[in-house]
């Protein structure tokens, strides 16, 4: 199954367009989980079965494992999603960006190791440093074109040919890159007027959203932004907010009404 129509299935089948990003930090953990050498494996695994019935898709971002040695737990975590609930999609939130040989490694990476569904890159390489994604036909390829920090208007506003370069991205991705029609883009909640912008020229590609919760985006003015016709077309992220709702021993379930809480607001506006 393509990671598109997997996601259009999830969309269906979950009523959500939540998406919870999968960002582990230790010295955040319940105090039981202290010492642990399967902490963080432990830790996601708990908020993904606690929330699953209230998200459309998980996103581990690759850093919080990695700093921490943590590769083996994040496939074991990975592969604990696809194995209990088949179809759900996994965004690997990695943003690589590199020269076409070294894309090649990155991409092997993602999609054969980790076994992601969707991966996060940076574009400003150009074409050739994306397509070796794309030789993994089926697979989703979120590209960062708006993103949610402050210091992303330092580039993504130059202006190139009468639009800004974010823009330019977009129509890129959504025109001439996007051979396999399974790529995506990255717009931050924290701008709505980008999201908008975006969406109109993008048609229907979906856009991950992340800056909603700790970042401060306004869920229904994002939803107003970004929705399609038909009320989906967003993968919608939250992650501290829901991952750290709680402290003691019943974290996840602190974390599943906060995931359905924010499920729910999204759902009002759509």
């Amino acid at each position: 199954m393509s990671f598109i129509t997997a996601l259009e299935d999830a969309w269906k089948n979950t009523q959500s367009l939540l998406c919870i990003g999968l960002d582990p930090e230790p010295s955040r953990f319940p105090p039981h989980l202290a010492g642990r050498d399967d902490a963080i494996f432990t830790f996601c695994r708990d908020i993904v079965d606690a929330t699953m019935p209230y998200a459309c898709s998980f996103k581990p971002q690759i850093a919080y494992f990695s700093a921490h040695r943590a590769e083996d737990q994040l496939e074991a975590l990975i592969d604990h999603i696809h194995s209990c609930y088949p179809g759900l999609p996994v965004v690997l939130d990695a943003k690589r960006g590199d020269i076409g040989s070294t894309a090649e490694q990155y991409a092997r990476e993602a999609f054969e190791r980790y076994q992601a569904d969707a991966v996060t890159i940076n574009p400003y390489l150009g074409f050739d440093s994306i397509k070796p994604y794309l030789t993994y036909q089926d697979k989703g390829v979120i590209i960062l074109c708006r993103t949610s920090n402050q210091g992303g208007s330092d580039l993504q506003f130059l202006n190139i040919s009468g639009r800004p370069l974010y823009q330019h991205v977009a129509v890129l991705a959504a025109e001439e890159w996007n051979i396999t029609g399974q790529l995506g883009l990255v717009v931050g909640a924290t701008f709505t007027n980008e999201i908008y912008a975006v969406r109109r020229l993008v048609s229907t590609m979906p856009l991950l959203i992340p800056g909603i919760g700790a970042q401060g985006g306004d869920i229904k003015a994002t939803v107003n932004a970004g929705r399609t016709a038909n009320g989906t077309g967003m993968i919608i992220n939250s992650s501290r907010s829901i991952l750290y709702a709680g402290s003691g021993e019943d974290f996840a379930c602190f974390a599943a009404s906060a995931a359905r809480d924010t499920r729910d607001a999204i759902n009002t506006y759509r």
